[in-house]
């Protein structure tokens, strides 16, 4: 593609905003659209790994990111009565990127949002897709408000659930539940909070992270009927109930949890056989590969696709030839981020309070190894396919 030319990014999540700043980078004009009514955020902190913020250094926000964000170099793990096993440090990052950074999940989206429209996005709220046409020559869509539109190339970064990767694909990569899911809050931050601390128990997990220095928050893993439905007045007694058994410093925060604030999320998981695009319509980040969080990974894979995305929309070729490049470079990265998140996923629900020990002694002797493993592999290229690439 070459500047001035159109792209048509829809869902103006993590994934979204930052590729609309990546393809205004390379001086294509973007219009941004969100089904959702406003720029709200459900969620509450996330962890931005070294390589999510090598991808934010490249957006041209990452000073931002580590002004409101809490950073930290290391995860410590225990028992579920706050017995130490052992402290992992982390090696991702480089010289100018620290190896972890975490934020609420609102600050990076108003980071975003408003580079994005600095660079000249345009991003509309409440508007979905009705209708695409691709003709081979450029993508006719008819948005849910009435208007239409042409464009060169169009983008679905909108979610796991994607009606997009629906629309290329079919109902065959449909997203599979792995039976657990993941309760998170955000509390006020105690002093020995300095690190992602996680608390390993009786089929279940529960995990600390800073933010800031006044809060943190917490998330816990256990399973789950698939077709729980759990009213939000409720979620705060019901995770008192999921943490109970925990001492030390969980069974503290147990007790000050809060009335409300509790999000609930099942953990879900898909990833599309390449290629990802038919034509000029590719689907990219939870749509294409959504992992369990346990390498706190998804949305450090979103903006990784959203940069790469652009540097090869940025190549005299047909937009086909760079969107097929885009899956063929990147599917073996997302694919070993899913895989091991899953591993770690089931390892830590098949844990029981009987067998404890022996996961401990079994985690000292082989978590150093495969962390620094996985983290090489992290700090590698976005793109597997060509060394010399970001």
């Amino acid at each position: 593609m070459t500047p001035g030319q159109t792209s048509l990014v829809i869902g103006a999540g993590i994934g979204g905003l930052g590729a609309a700043v990546a393809l205004r980078q390379q001086g294509i004009d973007v219009d941004v659209v969100e089904i959702k009514p406003d720029d709200g955020v459900v969620g509450v902190g996330i962890n931005q790994p070294g390589n999510s913020l090598r991808a934010l250094d490249v957006l041209g926000v990452l000073e931002e990111c580590l002004a409101v964000g809490y950073q930290f170099d290391r995860n410590e793990h225990f028992d579920w009565q706050g017995r130490q096993i052992l402290v992992t440090p982390c090696s991702l990052g480089t010289d100018r990127v620290p190896p972890n950074n975490a934020i609420a999940r609102a600050d990076l989206h108003h980071i975003l949002g408003d580079a994005a429209r600095r660079a000249g996005a345009r991003v509309a709220y409440g508007v979905g897709v009705a209708d695409l046409v691709d003709d081979g020559d450029g993508a006719t869509v008819t948005f849910t408000d009435g208007r239409v539109g042409r464009y060169d190339v169009v983008v679905g970064f909108d979610g796991i659930r994607s009606p997009m990767r629906r629309r290329l694909f079919g109902e065959a990569a449909e997203p599979e539940y792995t039976g657990f899911a993941v309760w998170r809050v955000t509390l006020p931050r105690p002093a020995e909070v300095t690190h992602t601390m996680l608390f390993h128990g009786d089929r279940s997990n529960t995990g600390v992270i800073p933010l800031s220095e006044d809060h943190m928050y917490l998330l816990h893993v256990t399973a789950e009927p698939e077709d729980a439905r759990y009213g939000p007045a409720d979620l705060a007694a019901l995770l008192r109930q999921r943490l109970a058994g925990y001492g030390g410093l969980v069974g503290r925060l147990r007790e000050s949890l809060p009335d409300d604030g509790v999000v609930y999320s099942p953990i879900s998981e898909v990833h599309l056989p390449a290629p990802w695009h038919k034509g000029r319509v590719i689907v990219l980040g939870d749509a294409a590969h959504a992992s369990a969080p346990n390498l706190t990974q998804g949305a450090a894979m979103a903006l990784e696709d959203a940069v790469v995305l652009a540097d090869e929309l940025r190549r005299d070729r047909p937009v086909e030839e760079s969107l097929a490049a885009v899956s063929h470079v990147r599917f073996a990265r997302t694919k070993l981020v899913q895989d091991v998140s899953h591993g770690i996923l089931a390892t830590e629900m098949a844990i029981t309070a009987d067998r404890l020990d022996d996961f401990a002694a079994n985690l000292r002797e082989h978590l150093p190894g495969q962390a620094a493993f996985v983290e090489s592999q992290l700090n590698a290229p976005f793109r597997l396919a060509d060394p010399a690439s970001l």
